[in-house]
C-alpha cells in the first residue's frame, strides 16, 4: 500500500494536468484510434524492465533499463550461448522527478566490443530474466525497420507484430514514441510494451513534439523524461545533445536531426550538421539517410508548413551532400514524393518519406491537398511500417507494409539508387 499509493497520486494529478499540457494537434480530419494499452509492471522491482538497446560506435551496443529498486546495479552480463556470461560491463544510472512522479532507476550499459551478425545472451544488474539480441551485419544486405509516430495503442500492437512477423537489422523511429505527453506513467508503460521488441534488436530514435513536455518556470527546456530514458550515441557523434546525433552501420551513414531543437545557423544543430556531413566518406558508406520528425515536403492537411523553417535552414545542405532519402513523421499517415530540392523534382535530391501511422492515439490524418502536387507520387492514410533493405553499394528497396487485421500488405515500394553511384549528381557539385 505505501507503494500503491505514490503512483496513484502521480497518475492521477498528471490525468489533471494533461488537458492543459498538451500540444494542440489541430483539427485536421482523423479515423477514430483503437484503445491505449496500458501494460502493467509484473516484476520484482529489483528485476529489470523496460530493457531496450541502441547501437554505439561500430561494435558496441547500450543496454538501457529500469529498475524501481535503488540498489540494483548498473551491470550487464553477456555471452554466446543461453545462460553463459563470460563477460561482463558496468555502466551508469540516472533517475529524474516530474512534477510528484519519480522515475525508477534508469540503467545504462555499454557493452563490447562485438562480433556482427552474433546473436548475445544477456542479463541487466545480476538479475533474471534472459533477453538475448542480434547484432547487425558489417556488410550489406541490411535491413531497416522504419516507424513513426508509435505511441501505446491496439493499433500499436499490430504494427509491432507485423514488424516481428519478418526479420530485420535495425528499427529506425523519427519521433513521437509513447505519447505520455506529461503522463510519466505511460512512458513506463511504454517501454514495458514495446521490450520484447527493442531488446531483441536496436532502436535508433529521434525526438518529437510529444516528447517535448515542457511546462512554464519548472521544466522550460523539455525532454527531461527522453533524454533520461532514450539515450542515443551523441556523444560518439560529436553531438553536445541527444535530440540529434549519427552513427553509422554496415556502408550506411544515418543522421537523426532535431526537429524541436535549435537548426538554424548560428545554433549547435547546424554547426554539428555541417562537420558530421563533411566526414563521410562515400566509399566507406555509400548510403546516407535522414531522419527527423516534422515533414519538410507534404500534401496532407495536417501540420502544414510546420516543417518549412527548418528544411529552409538545412536543405541545402543535405542536398549538397547528396542524401540518398529523408525520413519523417508527425503527418499520421504515409506519403512518398519524388527526389525533391527546393520544391523541384530533380534526380539529386533526397527522396522523401512521411511514415507517421505507427499506431499513435490520435488516429490517422485523412485530409489531403487536392489535386495531388506531381512532387508526390504515392499517399495513403493507413497505420503501416516501412522496411528498407539495402541491397549493396548501389541499390535499395524501399516498402511500405499496411496494416490490417491479419497481415502486412504491401502497399507501396520502390527501387532505389544510391546518388554516390550517379556520377552526373557529383559532376553537377563540382560545378557549385
Amino acid at each position: 500500500m505505501e507503494k500503491l499509493f505514490p503512483r496513484a497520486f502521480s497518475l492521477l494529478l498528471t490525468l489533471f494536468l494533461f488537458p492543459y499540457l498538451l500540444h494542440s494537434q489541430g483539427d485536421s480530419s482523423r479515423q477514430p484510434p483503437r484503445p491505449l494499452i496500458f501494460t502493467p509492471h509484473n516484476r520484482s522491482d529489483s528485476d529489470p524492465q523496460q530493457v531496450h538497446i541502441t547501437l554505439v560506435g561500430s561494435d558496441h551496443i547500450r543496454v538501457s533499463w529500469i529498475t524501481e529498486a535503488k540498489h540494483t546495479q548498473s551491470i550487464v552480463e553477456y555471452g554466446k550461448a543461453p545462460g553463459a556470461y563470460n563477460s561482463v560491463s558496468t555502466g551508469e544510472h540516472t533517475s529524474y522527478k516530474y512534477f510528484f512522479y519519480s522515475s525508477g532507476k534508469i540503467h545504462h550499459v555499454k557493452i563490447g566490443p562485438l562480433e556482427p551478425s552474433t546473436t548475445y545472451y544477456y542479463r541487466c544488474g545480476g538479475s533474471n530474466p534472459e533477453f538475448s539480441f542480434r547484432t547487425p551485419p558489417q556488410q550489406f544486405p541490411i535491413e531497416f525497420a522504419v516507424v513513426g509516430d508509435l505511441g501505446q495503442t491496439e493499433w500499436t500492437a499490430s504494427t509491432l507484430a507485423h514488424v516481428e512477423s519478418k526479420d530485420y537489422d535495425v528499427l529506425l523511429l523519427p519521433g513521437d514514441l509513447s505519447y505520455a505527453d506529461t503522463q510519466q506513467p505511460l512512458w513506463d508503460s511504454f517501454g514495458r510494451l514495446v521490450e520484447p521488441y527493442a531488446s531483441r534488436r536496436p532502436w535508433m530514435v529521434t525526438q518529437g513534439n510529444h516528447e517535448i513536455e515542457t511546462f512554464p518556470i519548472l521544466y522550460p527546456h523539455g525532454f527531461t523524461a527522453y533524454n533520461a530514458r532514450w539515450l542515443m550515441a551523441h556523444e560518439e557523434s560529436g553531438s553536445d545533445s541527444n535530440l540529434y546525433y549519427s552513427f553509422e552501420v554496415a556502408g550506411t551513414h544515418i543522421i537523426m536531426l532535431g526537429s524541436y531543437a535549435e537548426f538554424d545557423k548560428k545554433s549547435s544543430q547546424y554547426k554539428w550538421l555541417v562537420a558530421d556531413l563533411a566526414k563521410i566518406d562515400r566509399k566507406k558508406t555509400p548510403w546516407v539517410i535522414v531522419l527527423l520528425h516534422a515533414p519538410w515536403y507534404s500534401t496532407n492537411t495536417a501540420h502544414q508548413g510546420e516543417g518549412d523553417s527548418m528544411r529552409k535552414a538545412m536543405e541545402e545542405l543535405l542536398y549538397n551532400a547528396r542524401v540518398d532519402v529523408v525520413f519523417a513523421g508527425h503527418v499520421h499517415a504515409y506519403e512518398r514524393f519524388t527526389r525533391i530540392y527546393n520544391n523541384k523534382e530533380t534526380q539529386c535530391g533526397p527522396l522523401y518519406v512521411t511514415i507517421g501511422d505507427g499506431g499513435n492515439r490520435e488516429g490517422l490524418a485523412l485530409s489531403f491537398n487536392s489535386p495531388p502536387s506531381p512532387l508526390s507520387l504515392f499517399r495513403e492514410a493507413s497505420f503501416g511500417h516501412g522496411r528498407l533493405r539495402i541491397l549493396n553499394q548501389t541499390h535499395a528497396h524501399w516498402s511500405w507494409h499496411r496494416n490490417n487485421d491479419s497481415n502486412a500488405v504491401v502497399a507501396d515500394q520502390v527501387w532505389l539508387e544510391s546518388l554516390s553511384s550517379i556520377k552526373a549528381c557529383w559532376d553537377l557539385n563540382d560545378e557549385l
